[in-house]
């Protein structure tokens, strides 16, 4: 296979005594500041792929580390393409440039962005391609040396071979940073010593086990102060502070007010909220409550204004005289409740600003900061610090922003970070959704006519919005169809236009809408009287991928058809280019929580990298989302949300825990992702078998059997 992108013209090869060799390429920025800098001697200044003198391989990763397991990911493509050592891997934060525009979130706005499962989909290919000619300049080194032929030669373990000889890949890299790269390289089709689809250990495993892995709040400069921060209700401000009573506070040297937060800088984190404490801050905001939003969503699925997204056959006209089958769900706004706060570290250097931020989106950050602070793009370096969770979080320009505002006042590098609770307080939440679903059943358990109403609020667009400063959009989701095939469909959808500050949580859209979808159909498929698993595989149609995950998934946890005397409940769904079913085993328990003992699902995300990685983000995926699904909604009060404590849940105890299979179906398809897999299937696979074994149909996320 030629790689037309991998060039002569787009590629440069630099090097030198000590470096090794780089692979870069010509569209890359040469004056930003970048984290791998190979040496004095080296013509590039910004690098893909390094391979030094001492045979250690770094590459620069694009994407967030949120939890997903990137770095170890792309370091095993990169790995696996070279022949090289995995032990040996190294990553780094990529620089800046539009080199790593993420074209898969939307394909219009070029962007560094780390969402939807996207990460191995979009940079799997270049980080080959990067590798391949890395691995032919190597070779042709190698083969030079040996007045050998380079055809005969092979890489493995970080060396190359011919014949009985071998040399590492540092022996020979300064060489290889001299040759002219090839007029176009070859990727890999041997078999031999091949790392693609083995289950190799993360290579953040370790700092993570000892503690030594470092988040934004974990950053220290010399002569710091830190920072905690309360920032005003969405649409209000802050109309008062007690300075006296918060400068009391030991250690506490400042209070900072500002109409939209305040914020107390101290000698340590915690003397610096103990002081906001004190300060007894009053905040003013739209007084809308719980109970008023859900009104609202109410009254907007009983509207007339809806956009049309999808329309097939003719509804109306099939529907007409008849009475079909309806059912309503909804979804409350939920906060990210992440492990990992939003936190900035800023340090200020005659007139540059250097920024440690947890973000997936650091070149929109960097633009925002430096709008902000009125200063040249130029003149504003972020590091993209790994983030502490999944959930969705990353998205929030203003703990830069005002950190940076924070440092420059205080005329020191200052650490900021805001307390969970605070960081609940102010979020922006997973978006609510109600969705009125109709469907017509026609003899032989057939369906003649489906249709959805969705009411709801933007996710993705509403942060990246935010962090531009653009309009904020309405609601149109990613996807709304569901998997199957029907003569009549039409999906509707209306913006509620809620007071409140939306935001992307884990899954996107399809991880909202597959609850309703998979609930729905579960429901026609008890009023039909048939089994739900084989309703569901006589109406997918084309879905052969989706169909045959949700036939092992049944063989593989015993599917009992969900009759009488049944616990167990389906749900299948596609999103992010793969496909997943679960088998979820479980009902209500005598306190009258949910208990879920046994989780089984089959994924099919085409050819996987790393199965280990895979696992993982299913098994989280599938947690995840049944702690959204159980843990209460928040209350809304004075305009901020009242934080929920994880404290006493059932997850708390590993004995709570259901148990998880996951099977990987083997596919040679192009990779999908699979972050949003296990959260978009979990709350309808519950629902389902809840209903099997309760009668109860519960509709509302999260789940609240006594309301039902």
């Amino acid at each position: 296979m030629k790689l037309p992108a991998i060039d002569r013209r787009t590629l440069l090869i630099g090097g030198g005594a000590g470096v090794g060799l780089v692979v870069g390429f010509l569209a890359w920025p040469r004056r930003e500041g970048a984290p791998m800098v190979p040496g004095r001697n080296d013509r590039l200044v910004n690098a893909y792929l390094r391979i030094a003198s001492d045979d250690r391989v770094t590459i620069a990763v694009p994407q967030a580390e949120v939890g997903q397991g990137i770095w170890t990911g792309l370091a095993q493509v990169a790995a696996d393409e070279l022949g090289a050592d995995f032990a040996r891997m190294a990553v780094e934060p990529a620089p800046h440039s539009d080199a790593y525009f993420n074209r898969l979130v939307d394909p219009k706005v070029p962007l560094r962005i780390t969402a939807l499962g996207t990460s191995i989909r979009s940079f799997e290919q270049p980080v080959r391609e990067a590798a391949a000619a890395a691995r032919d300049l190597l070779v042709r080194a190698a083969a030079d040396q040996w007045s050998a032929d380079p055809r005969e030669c092979r890489t493995v373990g970080g060396r190359i071979v011919h014949e009985a000889r071998s040399t590492s890949f540092g022996a020979v890299a300064e060489a290889a940073s001299r040759l002219r790269p090839a007029d176009a390289v070859q990727l890999r089709d041997d078999s031999d010593g091949r790392l693609i689809g083995q289950a190799l250990p993360r290579l953040d495993l370790g700092a993570k086990s000892d503690g030594s892995f470092r988040f934004a709040s974990d950053v220290r400069l010399a002569d710091m102060l830190f920072a905690s921060l309360r920032k005003a209700p969405s649409g209000g401000r802050i109309v008062g502070a007690d300075e006296r009573a918060a400068l009391a506070q030991q250690g506490c040297r400042k209070l900072v007010v500002r109409d939209a937060w305040v914020a107390a800088i101290a000698d340590s984190w915690w003397a610096a909220d103990r002081a906001l404490e004190r300060a007894a801050i009053r905040r003013e905001g739209p007084a809308v409550s719980s109970d008023d939003l859900a009104q609202r969503m109410a009254d907007a699925i009983g509207g007339g204004a809806f956009d049309r997204m999808v329309d097939i056959g003719d509804y109306d006209a099939a529907v007409e005289g008849s009475r079909p089958l309806a059912a309503t769900y909804s979804i409350a706004p939920l906060p990210h409740h992440s492990l990992d706060p939003p936190s900035a570290a800023a340090h200020w250097t005659n007139g540059r600003l250097d920024l440690w931020v947890a973000t997936r989106v650091p070149d929109l950050v960097k633009a925002a900061v430096a709008k902000a602070g009125g200063l040249n793009d130029r003149d504003v370096n972020v590091y993209p610090m790994p983030i502490g969770d999944q959930s969705g979080t990353g998205f929030d320009a203003s703990i830069a922003v005002i950190a940076a505002e924070l440092a420059r006042d205080a005329g020191r590098p200052v650490s900021l970070a805001m307390s969970h609770r605070d960081a609940q307080q102010s979020d922006r939440v997973r978006p609510p959704l109600r969705a009125a679903m109709t469907a017509l059943p026609a003899p032989g358990g057939q369906i003649k006519a489906w249709r959805a109403r969705l009411a709801g609020m933007a996710s993705l667009s509403a942060d990246l919005a935010d962090l531009g400063g653009g309009r904020k959009p309405g609601f149109a989701p990613a996807s709304a169809s569901p998997p199957y095939a029907f003569p009549s469909l039409r999906v509707e959808t209306v913006d509620a236009g809620l007071p409140i500050d939306t935001g992307y949580w884990r899954g996107g859209d399809e991880a909202l809408t597959t609850f309703a979808t998979e609930s729905f159909i579960d429901e026609m498929a008890r009023a039909a009287g048939m089994d739900p698993f084989a309703y569901r595989l006589a109406k997918l149609g084309g879905a052969s991928r989706l169909a045959r995950v949700l036939t092992i998934v049944t063989a593989n946890g015993g599917w009992d058809g969900g009759g009488p005397g049944s616990s167990m409940g389906l749900a299948c769904a596609s999103l992010q280019s793969s496909h997943i079913a679960l088998l979820a085993t479980a009902t209500i328990g005598a306190d009258q929580s949910v208990e879920v003992s046994k989780l089984t699902a089959a994924v099919d995300c085409g050819r996987v990298v790393n199965p280990g990685l895979v696992r993982q983000q299913v098994e989280s995926g599938l947690l995840a989302g049944l702690a959204a699904a159980t843990v209460p909604a928040p209350d809304r009060v004075g305009g901020l949300w009242k934080a929920v404590t994880m404290t006493g849940r059932p997850f708390e105890r590993l004995a709570k825990v259901p148990e998880v299979a996951v099977e990987i179906v083997g596919s040679r398809a192009d990779p999908g992702g699979v972050s949003g897999l296990g959260i978009a299937v979990i709350a309808p696979a519950v629902a389902n078998a809840i209903f099997a074994a309760t009668g109860r149909r519960l509709r509302n996320l999260p789940f609240d059997p006594m309301a039902g």
